[in-house]
């Protein structure tokens, strides 16, 4: 799924929906979930039976209609900014919906091939996938490899790998087999598949409301029941003062003008803007290609302060390759190569694929018949941080050749009764300093020398984390490199600090100590190693290309498995907080500017005399026409500005990185003061129009 080319907030369609949706948020049920426009429905309803008693009395008052169909408007509005974000959404996965399929399935049963209906297969199935199959639900590879289409979920064209026994098992319903032949174990119930629940994500059907949303309800919540009170004790104060006047009773504030007080004053704006300002939140970072199992994982990507970052693939490509081979003083160059390259045959790895290459480039040393040497190889592992062969030679004799760190290089031949020379250490170090990674390869026990690899910083990539240190977040550089070699690295990048060697339980007690200090911890990860530290990560976000293992313990997925994703998740979600903050700032300051814009215009005939203008008339620096044009102002810049910041709740807020402090401040000049200004000139420009 792409989204990245809809750069159109609005859609014709989208509009049509939601202005329907609108009317059907009408219904209790829903807009009770939102008290301050349910305080508003409230009172649109009284006011509404208010002007239909007076028609059916003869008493009908145009100036109480205005308001009902202005107050009626304001919940229309609210609505309306909340179904065209969830209608977004809904597009979104409409298209999802269209992707998917009603696949056969190639269902294994013993060793008898049985053709099912995708829907029917069940968890631990084995189904078989050959070239221009579609793959029929969620699964992971335990035989083959193959090239695999995820278009239908990234967007992205170029076919991806998929194989059995790595961090790259993982395959989704949906996507294209274009190549070769897997056999696939179903990994999820139908119904519950990644697509199943992207769908349910985007289209809003199990967003929650995040903690800060909670805690600013209830706030506003608070601001509403305050304002009720204040508003139903103000016709005995204007009663009193309308005595002192010696002006009638019938003078005093009736329903529907203290109804509209009542909505003019309590925090209508952000709360009929709130839900859209969530779930555009996820919008736009589904637009990134990435899903948020929660909006409350978004809000935790704002509050990040520790970012745990893997340096291979995120800080630097990721791809480091042998540039050259530095033998011992005993040892010749074409020796030392002929080891490297015979360890590395069977290293699928860039690293051990570079090896192969260079000894071919610089030493014309091709490739040989590993049979006829009853060769066996030795995989890399994290335990042993070393790999290699054993073989036969031509005299009957078995040896053995590793390659790996200097420290498991060094254990290696020690324990075979070997010397482990000084010179080789210093190469190492010299190396390490450089931000290389030295290789060190032995032969039985005996060290031959040591393969050059270059690991290369991504550009843009320090100021990258300048930028995330202004915004207070401490980056934390994560390698399995010896401490030199993670320190001259760290040092190019500009990370905060690293951690050399690192173990999968060394990432998880990271994350906990950072934790217990008070931090939120956000990392990165793919494979099933890395599900501990993202489970326990306040945000963890998982490769698609990963395993199920650890797409299931992170709380967000990349669909591109981008490394430097988490840079772009956190950006994200401090726009969300942000853009709640302004709108919040800004709407708090509305009702503090309606306040004394309407409460000195009612207030006029008070105390009046002969003149009909009393002395709070001095009050009434806006000079409004009448207490009804006033009230009447008031209403409708209060169901119009919804509209008017519907747009910038969908975008979010403009992003820069800096401080805490200063987006407080920048907030507070722009969307407190211009919450301040902005009633006083639109009630008055809507004051003049109404009184034309």
């Amino acid at each position: 799924m792409s989204t990245k080319n809809n750069k159109i907030i609005f859609d014709k369609k989208i509009l049509l929906q939601a202005a329907k949706d609108s009317v059907y948020k009408l219904k209790p049920a829903l807009l009770i979930k939102n008290p301050v426009i349910f305080i508003v429905a409230i009172g649109s309803v009284l006011t509404t039976i208010i002007v239909i008693a007076g028609i059916l009395q003869s008493d009908f008052s145009i100036f109480n209609l205005q308001i009902a169909i202005w107050l009626w408007f304001t919940v229309l509005f609210a609505n309306f900014s909340e179904a065209i974000a969830e209608g977004r959404g809904k597009a979104q996965a409409e298209s999802l919906r269209n992707n998917r399929t009603q696949t056969k399935a190639r269902k294994l049963s013993g060793k008898q091939e049985i053709l099912v209906l995708a829907t029917e297969l069940k968890k631990g199935d084995v189904v078989i996938c050959e070239s221009g199959d579609a793959i029929p639900s969620d699964g992971e590879v335990i035989e083959g490899i193959a090239s695999v289409d995820e278009s239908a979920i990234t967007g992205e064209s170029a076919p991806v790998i998929r194989e059995s026994g790595g961090d790259r098992s993982a395959v989704t319903g949906g996507t294209k087999v274009i190549s070769d032949r897997i056999l696939i174990r179903i990994t999820t119930e139908q119904g519950n598949t990644f697509i199943d629940r992207m769908i349910a994500l985007v289209e809003g059907a199990k967003r929650q409301k995040t903690p800060n949303e909670i805690a600013l309800s209830i706030l506003l919540s608070g601001l509403t029941i305050i304002f009720l009170l204040a508003v139903a004790t103000l016709p005995a104060f204007f009663g009193y003062a309308l005595s002192a006047s010696g002006l009638p009773s019938s003078h005093n504030l009736t329903i529907p003008v203290l109804v509209a007080l009542l909505v003019c004053l309590i925090p209508t704006t952000i709360g009929g803007l709130l839900s859209a300002i969530g779930i555009s939140g996820m919008d736009r970072l589904i637009q990134r290609n990435v899903i948020a199992t929660s909006g409350r994982a978004i809000e935790a990507a704002g509050d990040v302060d520790v970012l745990l970052l893997d340096k291979t693939g995120t800080i630097t490509l990721g791809n480091r390759m042998a540039t050259d081979f530095i033998p011992l003083e005993n040892v010749s160059f074409e020796e030392l190569a002929d080891a490297a390259q015979f360890s590395s045959l069977s290293d699928e790895t860039p690293e051990g694929r570079s090896i192969v290459i260079l000894a071919k480039e610089k030493f014309n040393i091709r490739e040989r018949e590993v049979h006829q040497l009853n060769a066996t190889f030795i995989p890399f592992t994290a335990q042993s941080r070393m790999s290699g062969v054993d073989y036969k030679s031509e005299d009957g004799k078995f040896h053995s050749i590793r390659k790996g760190s200097a420290e498991a290089i060094r254990n290696y031949v020690q324990n075979n009764n070997g010397f482990y020379p000084v010179s080789i250490q210093e190469i190492v170090s010299e190396l390490s300093r450089q931000g290389a990674t030295p290789l060190v390869v032995a032969e039985d026990n005996r060290i031959l020398g040591v393969i050059h690899l270059k690991d290369i910083v991504k550009g843009g990539i320090k100021q990258r984390f300048a930028e995330l240190r202004k915004m207070g977040i401490k980056t934390v550089m994560i390698t399995g490199d010896n401490a030199l070699t993670a320190a001259a690295i760290a040092a190019e990048a500009g990370v905060d600090d690293f951690m050399a060697e690192a173990k999968p339980e060394d990432k998880l007690r990271r994350i906990r100590d950072e934790q217990a200090n008070g931090h939120l911890v956000g990392m990165i990860g793919d494979g099933t190693n890395d599900a501990p530290a993202l489970a326990q990560a306040d945000v963890g976000i998982a490769m698609n290309t990963g395993t199920q293992a650890a797409r299931e313990a992170g709380n967000m997925v990349d669909l591109d498995s981008n490394p430097t994703k988490l840079i772009e998740v956190v950006e994200v979600g401090k726009q969300l907080l942000m853009t709640r903050g302004a709108l919040t700032t800004f709407s708090i300051a509305n009702d503090v500017a309606k306040y004394f814009a309407i409460i000195p215009a009612i207030a006029v005939t008070l105390y009046a005399g002969n003149s009909k203008v009393g002395p709070l008339s001095v009050l009434n620096i806006m000079n409004l026409g009448s207490p009804q044009s006033a009230i009447l102002s008031a209403v409708i810049f209060n169901a119009i500005i919804i509209i008017l910041l519907i747009p910038l709740a969908l975008k979010g807020v403009r992003y820069k990185p800096v401080s805490a402090n200063i987006a407080l401040s920048r907030n507070l000049l722009i969307y407190g003061l211009g919450g301040l200004i902005a009633p006083f000139i639109g009630i008055k420009l809507i004051d003049i129009l109404i009184n034309l």
